[in-house]
């Protein structure tokens, strides 16, 4: 199975020899029951799109390898034609949990009914989620109808509805409620319930001026709220101006670090077998991170043994003493890296070359983080390649976090500062339905417990030159916004 860098980069190959200005961006797709499906390309440009994609194909075939699409895709096809296998799983299965089900995909969905109707009552599922917080559209996510999915399954699901917020004020709650899509009761109950909450709207900063209003709002949060700097969270709807932004605030605020990742220094491929074993090098041993590490060794072992690597003289514990015994005099964080994993194989008598599948790993996470580190680089980011900003991206959270909109999903902090709230890019000129910028004002607004502040910057212009103005649905939400801090003062 290949990775996402390397679809992309094979794709990228593909598109060179299209005549149609094919790239890799067009060529975004998931399988649904129905087949292969692309994602917001123009009808007419649709055939350029699936000869790339053809070619692609072809090369996994080629190569007897596949990608995670085409997981869900022979998996729906052998659960399609081949009954017995949905009868098996029924009977080994007699529940079916589904998490965060407004993400889920149309074929995901499929193939969990296929299990459900085989099952004739011994199968039983639970789905949980909110349509209010489906972002994921553009990947394939959706919210199924209860009705659909009931009618799918074969069975009766009863709607159960939780509405008690344990984390924000009722300020806040207040807010946020107001882009529900799907009609929803909610009530604060937690203790934070009745903090006197700040919630701030502007859109009359420049966008030159942006630095200046976010320090602002960071200093008015740690040092007048009193809110520690862990607990604030800065979000963007895209990570090219939140670089920009985190390389200025980093400059501008010394004495305050920044966590996110989309300031990681390599790839994080969470499927790549050397990024498993990153993580084993770049932590220190310690009683709060044992019981993680030694998860993280098991993980490690079982893809070494995936691999062909005989592993029954390597157990979890003796995977972390070797590991924690490797001292490197390296301040590079991937020549550091690069170290330790020969060190690693030589302690444990490997050679890499008698493994193939993880020769290919560990060239796939060095060249992609090579990439990585330059294209940040470019941005402006210094000091990225040090061992210290290795190490701090499986660091427990001691800093301000940066994040997009779509990876703070489930997260929550006392003080949450948003900017970029624009028209083409919240929701992005692709997606512009009034559901879409709903969705994504809930999830941005309803991370915050106490403190909440939004920007639409002024002075943006897209590729065409025109500009950008404030998301709609924002910009017409009749709110007694707070006075922006720096305004009181």
């Amino acid at each position: 199975m290949i990775d996402a860098h390397e679809t992309e980069r094979r794709l990228a190959e593909h598109c060179q020899a299209s005549q149609h200005r094919v790239s890799p961006f067009h060529c975004a797709y998931n399988y649904t029951s129905r087949g292969p499906e692309l994602r917001g390309i123009d009808a007419g440009f649709q055939p350029a799109v699936m000869e790339v994609l053809g070619w692609y194909w072809e090369d996994l075939h080629a190569n007897r390898q596949i990608d995670f699409e085409m997981i869900l895709r022979f998996a729906h096809e052998l659960i399609s034609t081949v009954p017995s296998i949905a009868i098996l799983l029924s009977q080994m299965f007699r529940f079916v949990l589904i998490d965060e089900y407004q993400d889920t995909k149309e074929i995901q969905y499929d193939i969990v009914a296929h299990i459900m109707r085989a099952g004739v009552g011994r199968t039983n599922a639970f789905v949980v989620g909110d349509a209010n917080q489906a972002i994921f559209g553009s990947l394939g996510g959706y919210a199924i109808a209860q009705a659909q999915f009931a009618a799918d399954c074969g069975a009766p699901f009863t709607a159960k509805s939780l509405s008690v917020n344990y984390r924000s004020s009722e300020r806040i709650v207040g807010y946020f409620s107001n882009y529900h899509v799907m009609p929803a009761a909610i009530s604060a109950e937690g203790k934070d319930r009745l903090f006197p909450s700040k919630i701030t709207y502007d859109h009359v900063t420049e966008a030159r001026d942006l630095e200046d209003a976010l320090i602002g709002l960071l200093r008015y949060n740690i040092e007048t709220a009193g809110i520690a700097p862990r607990e604030i969270c800065i979000v963007g709807p895209q990570w090219i101006p939140l670089a920009v932004v985190t390389r200025r605030l980093v400059a501008a605020l010394p004495e305050y670090s920044f966590d996110g990742p989309g300031i990681a220094p390599f790839a994080r491929n969470i499927d790549n077998f050397f990024y498993k074993l990153a993580r084993l090098a770049l932590t220190e041993p310690s009683p709060q991170l044992y019981v993680r590490r030694l998860r993280w060794a098991g993980e490690v072992i079982a893809e070494m043994e995936h691999a062909g690597v005989s592993v029954k003289n390597i157990s979890r514990k003796s995977l972390l003493r070797t590991c924690n015994s490797i001292e490197i005099g390296e301040d590079d964080g991937l020549t550091y890296l690069d170290l330790f994993f020969d060190e690693l194989f030589f302690q444990l008598g490997l050679e890499l070359a008698d493994y193939p599948n993880l020769a290919e790993h560990r060239e796939m996470f060095v060249g992609d983080s090579q990439k990585r580190i330059e294209s940040l680089e470019r941005g402006g980011l210094q000091g990225i390649t040090d061992i210290a900003m290795f190490r701090r991206v499986f660091a427990s959270r001691s800093g301000i976090t940066i994040s997009t909109i779509h990876q703070v999903k489930g997260a929550e902090f006392d003080a949450v500062i948003s900017f970029a709230l624009l028209q083409g890019m919240v929701p992005n000129s692709n997606d512009a339905h009034v559901d879409s910028a709903n969705k994504l004002l809930y999830v941005i607004c309803s991370r915050a417990r106490k403190n909440l502040h939004l920007i639409s910057e002024t002075g943006r212009v897209n590729w065409r030159g025109d500009p950008y103005n404030p998301t709609d649905v924002l910009a017409a939400y009749p709110f007694a916004y707070d006075p922006i801090p720096d305004e009181e003062a």
